[in-house]
């Protein structure tokens, strides 16, 4: 069915169902980092017992080991999965991430929880890109970025809603509780997609080694830098965002998840927000989103005193963040050119690296001494790289003639 006589409610019901997969894995790999005291004293209670530091450290690199799983399943999976239809792709891929999210249930040793974690990353690159496609197609010309940011949408309400539920149940019930939920959406997920994803043919003749081409198209290896660098400043605020409220601005512990919330809703807002005036005009959007940023992030450091301005900037850093996610998203499938699939999860291989880059940055500021409004001015530093790595790409788009857009099919 095309997506002229697809009808609308038919579109939504597709497009909910992927942003339930999308609700899932912004659990699971979120929720974890409010429950790593509860894992380290539940799997390393030895270690835990003579240095909670150590064991805290040690179940950090749980978190290291999705985001690994995800930088190398995106291009990998996506690449091999280019030449089959594309709505059994995503069921299988729901269905993996329900399998491996169980597994991170039953497992009984630290060891094994890490396996798990890691093999739980690998279908997330695969699952969003495959994913913008579908949603891409559905929508059909002209909403293409609404449709991604739809899917996307899953992901930043996970943050609002999700995590905070999910960390909830995890400290009352046990942090299993909070993976046993996950692999409970994902499995509403796969039924879902199996009921009302269209079916959408793959590309029969497409190999990994045609797919891995994309690696040489100049346009799409900036456009991955914007989102690891570029978007790697967003990470470095929001890593940090606990010290900001507790030590900055001296507001109580309690009050870190409001912030949190405040800033998933501006997210939230920001998500679909994106999707609109990336298919009004992709490269303003994107280009005015990292200008924006930078400003957004140097106020926070120098506004982050007063808990209502802070909280009031956690929200726009939320907002105009988020806006970009879409964009970005839409902007690889362009230049991708008949590398569609591979590109489009390659973006959150991406964004992982930033989650990386930022976090890590982040840290170095402060344990340099420069104190928590640190990691602000290295958010707003990244946003200024990112937006000069954009001003390049499309400077030496500007210089060859103009390619046609394909879309996604």
């Amino acid at each position: 069915m095309n997506p002229s006589t697809q009808s609308r409610g038919a579109a939504k019901r597709a497009l909910l169902s992927l942003a339930i997969g999308s609700f899932g894995i912004g659990m699971t790999e979120f929720v974890i980092m409010g429950l790593l005291p509860n894992i380290s004293s539940d799997l390393l209670p030895s270690l835990w017992a003579t240095s909670q530091e150590d064991a805290l450290s040690q179940a950090g690199w749980l978190i290291s080991l999705y985001a690994l799983g995800v930088v190398i399943g995106a291009p990998t999976i996506a690449g091999f999965v280019a030449r089959y239809p594309r709505h059994r792709v995503m069921i299988v891929l729901a269905l993996a991430l329900t399998i491996f999210n169980a597994l991170t249930v039953v497992l009984p040793t630290f060891e094994l929880v890490g396996i798990s974690r890691f093999l739980a990353g690998l279908p997330h690159g695969a699952y969003f890109g495959i994913g913008a496609l579908v949603a891409a197609d559905v929508m059909g010309p002209g909403n293409r970025a609404k449709g991604v940011a739809f899917i996307l949408t899953g992901l930043t309400v996970a943050n609002v809603v999700g995590v905070p539920l999910g960390t909830y149940l995890g400290q009352q019930f046990g942090w299993r509780a909070a993976f046993a939920v996950v692999a409970l959406v994902f499995a509403l997920a796969t039924l879902c997609i199996t009921f009302f994803v269209p079916k959408r043919p793959g590309e029969p003749g497409r190999t990994m080694r045609q797919e891995l081409g994309v690696f040489r198209i100049r346009q799409v290896w900036f456009t991955l830098g914007v989102g690891a660098i570029g978007f790697g400043g967003f990470f470095a605020v929001y890593s940090y965002v606990a010290p900001l409220v507790t030590e900055v601005a001296g507001a109580p512990d309690w009050f870190v998840p409001i912030v949190l919330v405040l800033m998933g809703l501006g997210m939230t807002a920001g998500n679909l927000v994106g999707g609109h005036l990336a298919d009004i005009d992709l490269r303003r959007t994107l280009l005015y989103g990292l200008a924006a940023m930078a400003v957004v992030f140097a106020m926070l450091a120098l506004l982050a005193f007063w808990i209502v301005s802070l909280s009031l900037l956690v929200f726009v850093v939320g907002f105009v963040s988020s806006v970009l996610s879409p964009t970005i998203q839409t902007r690889l499938m362009d230049v991708a050119g008949d590398n569609q699939s591979i590109a489009a999860a390659m973006n959150h291989s991406a964004l992982n690296i930033g989650n990386s880059l930022g976090a890590f940055l982040g840290g170095v500021v402060i344990a340099l001494g420069w104190g928590f409004t640190a990691p602000a001015w290295t958010g707003a530093a990244l946003a200024i790289a990112g937006l000069l790595i954009a001003l390049v790409s499309y400077r030496i788009e500007a210089r060859r003639p103009a390619a046609p857009v394909r879309v996604a099919s």
